[in-house]
């Protein structure tokens, strides 16, 4: 019994470009955009907060200036991290405060 076997010996496949834009792409981008925007207004008025209350002493209680000092660091750590995911967002996919 003889096979019988079909053997393309040349097949067109057509160039493909895929669509990476999808319109829900843009409506996580300024949602993205607002939650950064919120935290970096956060953490600027508690470092805002934190310097005033260790500058000035009869500012704030003894109670705010000990919260100051224990924590102005991570405050620091946090603007410093925040500050750099705004940067890589921005470089991405245009940073956009949705305004």
């Amino acid at each position: 019994m003889r096979s019988t076997q079909t053997r393309p010996t040349d097949v067109d496949v057509p160039d493909i470009h895929p669509d990476f834009t999808a319109p829900f792409f843009q409506g996580f981008q300024v949602v993205a955009s607002y939650i950064l925007a919120g935290a970096m207004i956060v953490v600027l008025i508690m470092l805002i907060i934190a310097g005033a209350a260790l500058a000035f002493r009869g500012l704030a209680s003894d109670r705010v200036r000990t919260w100051a000092g224990e924590n102005i660091l991570w405050i620091f750590i946090a603007a410093a991290v925040l500050g750099a995911a705004s940067g890589l967002f921005s470089w991405f996919v245009n940073f956009d405060f949705g305004f």
